[in-house]
């Protein structure tokens, strides 16, 4: 805009009641982070929890804590941007549109809902939405690529080899198998299977996965948050979280190892790692991201 017409915008706003009110960059972003609980000394926080520190900017655990200080132990903590932090996706809304969802996975199941999948982020906010632009649609890509191999590209809810339902129970856990020998069969993006994983799952969601595991089938939102659930905070056969490897720079390699790498790493079954990388690749440039190094395990 010229400076020439910035008087009669200036005017113009005065006699418009609906005019709204731009607040400066610096303003804005305060504005946005208020809107998180403060940061309390000594109180347990997970990974994910969003926190407005005393000096008004947010930050964001990346491993559980028991309260400790966001500006002092930078290995739990990490700044995060309240708002768009200038060009780019705008941090708190997802880096992959509807439209780009369906372009990955034309074929999918009608079960696998865009709007369940993003129901679902709220339980991992950090999930997509740390560091920068491109980080946050090379980690979207990577998760979406992990499901897409895990699922057959979104088709499969549930574990199709009927024959490995009962062998999913592991009776030497306390509380048992209360939904049943054959109950905890893979369900859902990452194909949740086992006792102990949905009752870690449940336990960490806030739903009784264990005594209804087959809410993960019914129920689209769940589905989604048990794969974010794991993808955030299990890391398997590998030595990190998923979420980790991407954000932290170790690559998707490390995402491969941490879902599957007993049976696919080291050489063990590269035609499925290739499999993975290769849908990564391709979720990856429908983002406009280059992928990255470090692609295998």
């Amino acid at each position: 805009m010229s400076r020439r017409r910035l008087s009669a915008l200036v005017t113009a706003l005065a006699l418009s009641a609906a005019a709204p009110v731009l607040l400066p960059a610096a303003e804005a972003s305060a504005a946005a982070c208020s809107s998180y609980p403060s940061w309390v000394a000594g109180k347990p926080y997970v990974t994910g929890d969003i926190v407005r520190y005393t000096d008004g900017k947010a930050y964001i655990a990346e491993h559980d804590n028991p309260g400790y200080d966001p500006t002092i132990s930078t290995w739990y903590w990490e700044p995060y941007a309240c708002d768009s932090g200038g060009s780019g996706t705008p941090v708190g809304s997802f880096v992959v549109s509807e439209a780009q969802f369906n372009q990955m996975f034309p074929n999918r199941n009608p079960f696998y809902t865009y709007s369940g999948l993003t129901a679902a982020l709220g339980a991992y906010p950090g999930f997509a939405n740390t560091g920068s632009d491109t980080t946050r649609k090379q980690e979207a890509a990577a998760f979406l690529a992990n499901v897409s191999h895990e699922t057959g590209g979104l088709v499969h809810v549930v574990e199709q080899n009927t024959a490995n339902y009962p062998h999913y129970c592991d009776w030497s856990q306390p509380y048992g198998c209360p939904a049943g020998q054959a109950a905890y069969y893979g369900r859902g993006p990452i194909q949740l299977s086992w006792n102990f994983n949905y009752k870690a799952a449940g336990d960490a969601l806030g739903i009784d996965l264990l005594n209804n595991p087959w809410l993960v089938q019914n129920d689209a939102a769940v589905a989604w948050k048990t794969a974010l659930w794991y993808w955030n905070t299990q890391s398997g056969p590998g030595t990190m979280t998923p979420h980790n490897a991407m954000v932290n720079g170790a690559g998707f390699g490390q995402t491969i190892r941490s879902i599957n790498g007993s049976l696919e790493c080291d050489g063990k079954n590269p035609a499925q790692v290739q499999s993975r990388v290769t849908k990564y690749q391709q979720f990856a440039q429908i983002l406009g991201v280059p992928p990255g190094g470090n692609l295998y395990c």
